[in-house]
């Protein structure tokens, strides 16, 4: 059987990846990244990732990168793991929550720990990260009662992909200046996904 590779970060959304690999029990091995030492930036992980960025997933025909392309690939390389839904407007409906997360609410948050990727001046930068903890809550209130329904995952009953990012990107709140408990329907979700063994060993 094929091992797929994913390279990651602890603390990136990366994590979501590992987590779709455990749920999917995907032959996998990790290959951890060290950000702090710039191994992103070096020539050998540039050939792997020319962006410099993790999530990156070795397949055996060719690389991925982007975390919404690596969950759909995994729910789709493992349909026995019921990850995705399978009727198109139930897949479009992941997407577009992927998507949600990925170009608006990942790039709020990066405006803290990354805001010299948008400014170079330091006052800039100060007043960038001043809007962050708003626009965090602006984000999953949208999240609390737009996407979170009666059901207990993200897609109603059935656990996706979804759920593992969600509850990624959700771990980020703390550090921008946000108690995830106003979000009762996150908090309570985050606390689901938590209990599942296959987030317990992504997360060990």
């Amino acid at each position: 059987m094929t091992t797929l590779t994913l390279y990651y970060t602890p603390g990136t959304c990366a994590q979501a990846v590992r987590i779709a690999l455990e749920e999917a029990q995907a032959p996998h091995q990790l290959v951890r990244v060290d950000f702090a030492a710039g191994q992103q930036r070096t020539p050998e992980y540039l050939a792997i990732n020319p962006k410099g960025r993790v999530p990156a997933l070795v397949t055996p025909q060719g690389t991925l990168t982007e975390t919404p392309a690596l969950l759909a690939y995994v729910a789709q390389s493992f349909p026995e793991a019921q990850l995705a839904p399978t009727d198109a407007y139930g897949f479009a409906r992941l997407q577009e929550f992927h998507s949600y997360l990925a170009s608006t609410v990942h790039i709020a948050h990066a405006h803290r720990p990354r805001a010299s990727r948008w400014a170079d001046e330091p006052e800039a930068q100060a007043a960038m990260q001043r809007k962050v903890a708003q626009n965090m809550i602006d984000c999953f209130n949208l999240i609390e009662t737009h996407y979170l329904g009666d059901g207990p995952w993200v897609m109603g009953e059935q656990y996706t992909v979804a759920d593992g990012y969600l509850f990624t990107i959700g771990t980020w709140l703390q550090s921008d200046g946000v108690d995830i408990a106003q979000f009762p329907k996150v908090h309570a979700h985050t606390q689901r996904v938590l209990q599942r063994p296959a987030v317990q060993r992504a997360l060990a």
